[in-house]
């Protein structure tokens, strides 16, 4: 027996595809803004007819023979992928989430492409798809159509905005930040939207040549009258939350090695942003978190072109997805592109990499130095794979980049595990630099790009919208650690740095405390941002001090 084809109309193809994205593909969205309807439905159900009508339009403006169906399985594929890591991780689909999807590695997405996403493509985006595919479209004769979409798309985009503006007190909170955190979790709006938004800055951000910055930078006194060279180990975290760090106080015991190794850990640190793609970015600019924005860094030269202009010997060393433009202008090692056998597998490395090679390349390394670390972390959701076995101490651990089918003390386990490993590696840098200890004054300063999400409010992984962040993603852990010829050349009180822990800094404090940490002078320097001045009593110069007052970041 032969099936025949069935034929529809494009509009009702159109209507019939924009109401299964909107309502099979948007549970996340209907879950938290029915919270804001309670006890009153029809409120709720004319907003979603209101958002129904503008998907139908959105639809039939595509609506033209070899155009309509392609757009129509676009919208059903992109609806089945955003649902499923919005459904599942709480994932928000702004232009800086989009920014990360575009500079995801492949071992990175590899690990967010599970059996269960597979899946759900396949029955929520596959099988819709196929039957876009097997009906027969009746198009009418071309003007007709013009015409008759043309009025009809008018005449739903009135009927909407009456919909709207029938409560507008109501419904307009909805589109400003007093509930906009309700809408960002539209599918697939917010992800199309974001996408353009993100393209438009591509084209405008392609051709930008960094700006000169400090280039008076040069090497203060204290560095010429040391009689050993410094060295500064600038390690950048990937995902470490502050709140599991146990020098800040978490219950577990998940900083034993550091703990004995005299750092000095600061409790009250918040990031730029939240995904690593704005933070690193922002951390290593002269701008600050207010005055950030992608555009303004890549105009400008950063921290690295200032130590690299005061004549220091500047080096990145990249284990995680890149250097996001930071370190386009000084040399850059690529560790997966030479792996070790033992320490990578699949693309990726355990840390332990940096630590050899940082072992290796103190045996020869001229003049004063900053050398900066880009560490694989607790990079998720493949939170196992960041660390060896014998560091699994918290059980039973999560195992599966499905975080959701893991139990909140799995998924606990596991991440505190990584964390445990970051202990590791960063108590071996120290040791490193207590071995060479003979040919550099040394120090470490450790901190990490973003926090992340564990299950907490349904949220997993990192990268909300930063005003609608939890703490979680926002709290970072910083740490210093300077060997004790290193303190007495730069001036700096250890005693008093600790009485300083509880004191509140973020990624804006970086820029300038490097710099006085390196004894850099330049009139780019701004003593109020460095967190280590008000510490460092007689031993700041002169010269700086009184450059660095007149100075503040650019508005």
């Amino acid at each position: 027996m032969k099936f025949k084809r069935p034929v529809v109309g494009s509009t009702i193809l159109s209507v019939i595809v924009a109401a299964y994205v909107l309502f099979l593909d948007n549970s996340t969205f209907w879950s938290k803004i029915s919270g804001h309807f309670a006890g009153h439905p029809a409120m709720l159900a004319i907003l979603g007819l209101a958002v129904l009508l503008l998907y139908i339009v959105f639809l039939v403006a595509f609506s033209a023979p070899y155009v309509i169906k392609p757009v129509l399985i676009a919208a059903v594929m992109i609806s089945a992928g955003v649902a499923y890591f919005t459904d599942t991780f709480g994932t928000i689909l702004d232009r800086d989430m989009i920014q990360n999807i575009a500079q995801t590695t492949g071992p990175e997405s590899g690990h967010l492409i599970t059996t269960e996403f597979l899946l759900h493509l396949f029955f929520f985006g596959v099988l819709p798809s196929l039957l876009i595919v097997w009906v027969r479209i009746d198009h009418k004769p071309f003007w007709q159509k013009v015409r008759t979409n043309t009025a009809l798309c008018l005449g739903l985009v009135v009927v909407a905005v009456a919909l709207i503006g029938s409560n507008f007190r109501t419904y307009i909170p909805f589109w400003q930040h007093e509930r906009k955190e309700t809408m960002v979790y539209l599918n697939p709006a917010m992800a199309l939207v974001s996408s353009i938004d993100y393209g438009i800055h591509q084209f405008k951000d392609a051709n930008i040549v960094a700006k000169p910055y400090g280039e008076d930078a040069r090497q203060g006194p204290k560095l010429a009258s040391l009689g050993k060279k410094r060295l500064l180990v600038l390690v950048v975290g990937e995902t470490a939350r502050a709140q599991n760090f146990s020098l800040n106080g978490y219950r577990r015991d998940t900083n034993p090695e550091l703990a004995e190794r005299n750092v000095i850990a600061f409790t009250n640190v918040t990031s730029c942003g939240t995904a690593t793609a704005v933070s690193m970015p922002c951390m290593f600019s002269h701008l600050g978190r207010e005055n950030y924005s992608k555009h303004a860094a890549l105009s400008s030269e950063n921290l690295v072109d200032v130590l690299k202009h005061a004549g220091l010997t500047i080096e990145w060393w990249e284990n995680n997805t890149g250097t996001k433009n930071i370190a386009d202008r000084i040399p850059t090692t690529m560790i997966a592109a030479s792996p070790d056998p033992k320490l990578c597998s699949g693309g990726e490395c355990l840390d332990q990499v940096l630590v050899d090679k940082l072992a290796a390349r103190l045996d020869h390394l001229d003049g004063n130095a900053v050398l900066i670390l880009h560490t694989m972390g607790s990079h998720g959701p493949a939170y196992y794979q960041r660390y060896p076995a014998d560091f699994e101490r918290f059980k039973p651990a999560c195992h599966s980049a499905e975080l959701a089918d893991c139990s909140a003390e799995e998924l606990t386990n596991v991440y505190d595990n990584s964390i445990l490993y970051t202990d590791h590696i960063l108590a071996s840098i120290i040791d490193v630099l207590k071995k060479h200890g003979g040919d550099y004054a040394s120090a470490m300063y450790y901190m990490s790009d973003h926090g992340e999400s564990l299950g907490e409010n349904g949220l997993y992984l990192h990268g909300a919208p930063y005003m609608f962040a939890p703490d979680t993603q926002k709290r970072i852990p910083f740490i210093a650690w300077l060997s004790d010829d290193f303190a007495a050349a730069n001036g700096v009180d250890l005693a008093c740095l600790r009485a300083k822990t509880g004191d509140v800094f973020s990624h804006d404090n970086m820029f300038d405390t490097v710099l006085g940490m390196m004894d850099v002078e330049t009139k780019v320097y701004d003593i109020k941002r460095d967190a280590f001045a008000s510490c460092r009593g007689s031993a700041v110069s002169q010269t700086g001090a009184a450059s660095a007052a007149s100075v503040s970041l650019p508005k």
